[in-house]
């Protein structure tokens, strides 16, 4: 038994040594992958090379990531074998698919339409500039009919890659894109403000004209001035899409100057005309929380509203609590948007306030199995209806080693330590895609043993019937949370809520619009917040160290949820997009916390309060706090009347950037 204990000894000794001397390799390595990644950043192909070639005779396991790079500096001019050979070569990295990509784009400027077609059934990403080359080649080879499915690439109220306008010349030849199609996409930009593809639009119908250029203008500039003055003709087809835009206008500022602009010109306008514009008008006046909202969305056809539109009309349903009319609305979206899991849960709402109990608990059964937002709260309507509970999954140490020894999960492990994220993030996606629950687990776990929280939530998050809570909501840095939640007197749950939904708890997160930290403070915020949370020789530096984070974070926490009058749902609506406007969407009478959320105007908000008021439903259960339901730490917001705001209060906080819409 001696022998073997020595030798088990001097067994780990050896691994220790060899995993010291790999370490030492890899470092080696990984500096020179950094000075690879700054010369293909510069375009320095020579340098970039001879990185290359040190690495590959390191075997250092990043090796094909700088290859990767001289290869895209190299792509125009290498030839098709050697293109074709290395995604051969590196077809299970993430970075092959979009090398193919542009490797696609370069076949088709070089008009080599039949090495296109023999190497995009291959490419697996989305790429509308790839999308409509394909279309176009396809065309080209004698596929015309191919084209009427590339209508979908027109009908996009965005810019798409001038790429696609060799597409749709040969569309527009073929009579594929008809004159309705390029003025019902000429509506899309004008609904969305894009004045820019409008023109390019317009550009292509029969009956353009120049100075079609300037009424555009004039109908964004000056929108009022055009519709008294009739400044353009309702005769044409482009006449009345721009009088319907500068109305458009109108109504995004003023519902009731819109109304009565509209009625003074509504007999120029053709039925389906008018229908847009009550349809237009519903949806402006609706996202400002308006009452009258839900009475011009039922002056519009139906036929005539998008997905947007059909939302928005049954939030102007619930912000009133008609749920007779919510549920005529849900019965008249599209299967797919019905059986989102907002629209289930709201019409099995509607349904057990109509004494129609049976059907709603059906509804409320299945969407209490998911485990989002809206299952919680189904779970909550059941009243004693008994459901099967989630099952709850621990992996085993040897299904983490599994997935360890695996080529991917090494390569993540090595661009994390360079801090090549995105890289990481990369591999990361394409090594679980087809991961069965179990699998993802244990790929969860492996990060969470790593301190990869956002991998490890994001991966967790993804099981369907096997669930890991402790792997959704993890709890780190407590020693600095807790304590700096209790001493501003605001919940630990909530506090994690908000953290785990700002950063994943990853302390270097910082945002597209400048948030930074473990909260995503804005700098003016952190700022602002330092003197008053009692933090004295406060640079803009220290954003980013943990207890500076967190101490400010909790105290803009609790300042605002003051100002909300111990609000959750308002502070936490506040904390995304700003006091000022959380105490805008209150309602003039009492609101049920879940339909304040559900109709606050930003997209962004409105699911960024749902996950958070969910994150802290799971967090109190996880830190062993006081649980209450879903429902309950919701609450009722008060009318606007009783909010009672403290305006000086609000207006000398700084201002938070607009969330997305």
């Amino acid at each position: 038994m001696a022998y073997f204990s020595t030798f088990r000894f001097i067994f780990g000794l050896f691994l220790i040594a060899l995993l010291s001397n790999n370490h030492a390799l890899a470092a080696a390595g990984d500096d020179e992958l950094l000075q690879a990644r700054a010369a293909y950043d510069k375009k320095n192909a020579i340098a970039l090379s001879e990185y290359v070639q040190r690495l590959q005779n390191q075997n250092y396991i990043l090796a094909p990531y700088a290859d990767y790079w001289l290869m895209l500096l190299n792509l125009e001019d290498a030839d098709n074998q050697t293109v074709r050979d290395f995604l051969n070569t590196y077809s299970e990295y993430p970075f092959a698919d979009r090398l193919r990509g542009e490797y696609l784009k370069k076949l088709a400027k070089q008009q080599d339409w039949e090495s296109f077609s023999n190497e995009f059934p291959n490419y697996q990403s989305e790429d509308a500039a790839v999308a409509c080359y394909a279309a176009e080649s396809s065309a080209i080879n004698g596929d015309v009919s191919l084209l009427e499915s590339a209508k979908t690439l027109w009908m996009q109220a965005k810019e798409q890659p001038s790429t696609c306008s060799g597409l749709y010349d040969r569309m527009q030849a073929a009579n594929v894109l008809t004159e309705d199609d390029i003025w019902e996409r000429f509506r899309l930009a004008l609904g969305g403000d894009r004045v820019s593809l409008a023109k390019a639009i317009a550009k292509r119908s029969k009956t353009f004209e120049a100075i079609q250029y300037k009424l555009i203008d004039s109908a964004y500039g000056s929108p009022q001035l055009v519709l008294n003055k009739k400044m353009i003709s309702f005769k044409t087809r482009f006449g009345r899409e721009v009088n319907l835009f500068a109305l458009n206008r109108i109504a995004k500022i003023d519902s009731q100057q819109a109304l009565t602009a509209f009625r003074k010109v509504e007999d120029l306008f053709k039925p389906e005309d008018r229908s847009y514009f009550y349809g237009r008008l519903a949806l402006q006046a609706a996202q400002r929380q308006e009452p009258e909202a839900l009475k011009w969305f039922q002056k519009a056809d139906n036929t005539e509203l998008n997905k947007e539109q059909f939302a928005w009309f049954a939030r102007a349903a619930l912000r009133q609590k008609n749920w007779q009319a919510l549920l005529a609305v849900v019965g008249k979206m599209e299967p797919a948007q019905a059986e989102e899991g907002a629209w289930r849960y709201w019409k099995a709402r509607a349904l057990k306030a109509a004494g129609q109990n049976l059907e709603a608990n059906g509804l409320f059964a299945k969407l209490s199995t998911e485990r989002h937002f809206y299952g919680w709260l189904a779970q909550e309507e059941l009243d004693g209806f008994i459901t099967a509970a989630p099952v709850n999954y621990k992996v085993s140490d040897e299904q983490v080693a599994d997935i360890v020894k695996t080529p991917a999960f090494q390569r993540v492990e090595a661009l994390q330590r360079v801090d090549l994220r995105w890289e990481a993030k990369s591999e990361w996606a394409l090594a679980t895609k087809d991961f069965d629950d179990q699998q993802l687990l244990a790929a969860a776990e492996f990060a969470s043993r790593k301190q990869w929280h956002d991998l490890a939530i994001i991966t967790a998050d993804k099981t369907a019937e096997m669930h890991d809570f402790a792997l959704r909501y993890p709890t780190p840095y407590r020693d600095l949370i807790k304590p700096a939640a209790n001493e501003q007197g605001v919940d630990e749950a909530w506090v994690y809520g908000i953290t785990r939904q700002e950063s994943r708890f990853m302390h270097y997160a910082k945002s597209g619009v400048g948030a930074a930290g473990l909260m995503q403070l804005m700098p003016a915020t952190a700022k602002w917040a330092a003197p008053r949370a009692g933090i004295s020789n406060y640079n803009s530096s220290m954003i980013h160290d943990l207890d500076t984070n967190i101490a400010l974070g909790t105290y803009y926490l609790s300042h605002t949820l003051e100002l909300m009058n111990g609000q959750e749902v308002m502070a936490t609506a506040a904390y995304n997009a700003g006091p000022s406007r959380a105490k805008k969407w209150a309602a003039d009478i009492p609101l049920e916390g879940a339909i304040y959320a559900e109709t606050i105007p930003f997209s962004e908000t409105r699911s960024y309060v749902q996950k958070v008021m969910a994150n802290a439903h799971l967090y109190a259960q996880r830190l062993g706090l006081k649980s209450i339901p879903l429902k309950q730490r919701l609450g009722v917001i008060p009318s606007k009347s009783g909010a009672g705001a403290i305006a000086n209060e609000i207006n000398a906080m700084p201002e938070v950037p607009q969330p997305s819409e």
